[in-house]
């Protein structure tokens, strides 16, 4: 190999990165939940019977562990003071902030290359 030879660099493509994890609507729903219920400083407990709901249940709710039927919603929003309107507003204008503030994915096709 003469010392001349033109100096090539191998390109590997990096792999896409992930597209960013997606808000599920349980998840939106139970955290509207939790906020509101400690926004009153109210217990799981106090909630879960006011609502007549086990108490595992609505703590699977608001971790977003569960996907409550509309029926359930509405008796824990009722047991906070809240229509099920007011809930599923508050959570549709959580759902639409956090997907504004998700990073835009990379297009298809695009190159990324790092040094």
């Amino acid at each position: 190999m003469s010392s001349h030879a033109p100096n090539h660099a191998r390109v590997i493509p990096l792999r896409p990165a992930p597209a960013p994890k997606e808000a599920l609507w349980r998840d939106v729903v139970g955290d509207v939940l939790r906020r509101e219920r400690t926004a009153q400083e109210r217990t799981l407990k106090d909630v879960a019977e006011d609502a007549r709901i086990s108490v595992p249940y609505l703590s699977e709710i608001e971790r977003g562990r569960k996907e409550a039927s509309s029926e359930v919603l509405a008796a824990a929003a009722r047991s906070l003071g809240l229509g099920l309107a007011d809930v599923l507003s508050l959570a549709q204008r959580d759902l639409a902030r956090h997907s504004r503030t998700a990073p835009a994915r990379a297009p298809m096709g695009e190159v990324r290359l790092a040094a």
